[in-house]
């Protein structure tokens, strides 16, 4: 069921479920586009459902979506100039040697295995990433981590929490080995910050972990 956090005439916000995928596939796996479609077809012919930005299938948190072509060019220029402050919860398997820190990497996508090789150094062909985190508390499950993401790249949280041996919980592809729930993993993206491109004036969308 799709949980709507914010809605405006130029663009939808809602609480992604995890295991879900963001976008329509070739094999007709349920997505988070066709639950944006159906909703807004409710109330208009043929709607256009843009999508600003993704979340890994297993992750879930604040989605966003333009409802028109020019909110969705807006929406993405706001991004690309990285005018966006993203915030994250996870649990994580062990306790950082530090409280908080900044972690900066250089990712590079490997497209054949999906998944993110972090380099110490500036390495051909990868990117530099970078997040600020700061544990917050622990549970029976594990230790909850606030992350501010700063470069948004593939399976950037994930690589970089297990490069400093604190993988998220039910991650196995980087080297988690305790559970979490099915088809997810323990991260949220609990909150997005950003001026509005035609109000000039702050958006603060945020969204509950559910089943936390």
């Amino acid at each position: 069921m799709l949980s709507i956090l914010h809605e405006t005439p130029r663009w939808l916000a809602v609480n992604k479920t995890a295991g879900i995928a963001v976008e329509r596939s070739p094999y007709g796996y349920p997505c988070v586009e066709d639950e944006v479609a159906a909703y807004l077809s409710q109330h208009h012919r043929n709607p256009y459902v843009g999508i600003v930005h993704r979340l890994d299938r297993p992750v879930s948190g604040v989605l966003l979506f333009a409802k028109k072509p020019s909110a969705l060019k807006a929406l993405h220029q706001v991004f690309r100039d990285r005018k966006v402050r993203k915030y994250y919860t996870a649990l994580v398997e062990k306790e950082p040697a530090e409280a908080k820190g900044q972690l900066r990497h250089w990712l590079f996508k490997d497209l054949k295995n999906k998944r993110a090789v972090l380099y110490e150094r500036p390495t051909k062909n990868a990117l530099e990433c970078r997040l600020d985190y700061q544990v917050v508390g622990k549970n029976p499950k594990g230790w909850k981590v606030e992350i501010e993401l700063h470069t948004g790249k593939f399976h950037q949280i994930r690589a970089q929490l297990a490069a400093i041996g604190c993988p998220i919980l039910g991650d196995e592809k980087y080297g988690a080995t305790l559970p979490w729930l099915p088809d997810a993993i323990a991260l949220h993206a609990h909150k997005l910050v950003w001026n509005d491109p035609y109000s000039g004036g702050e958006i603060v969308v945020e969204a509950p972990w559910v089943g936390k």
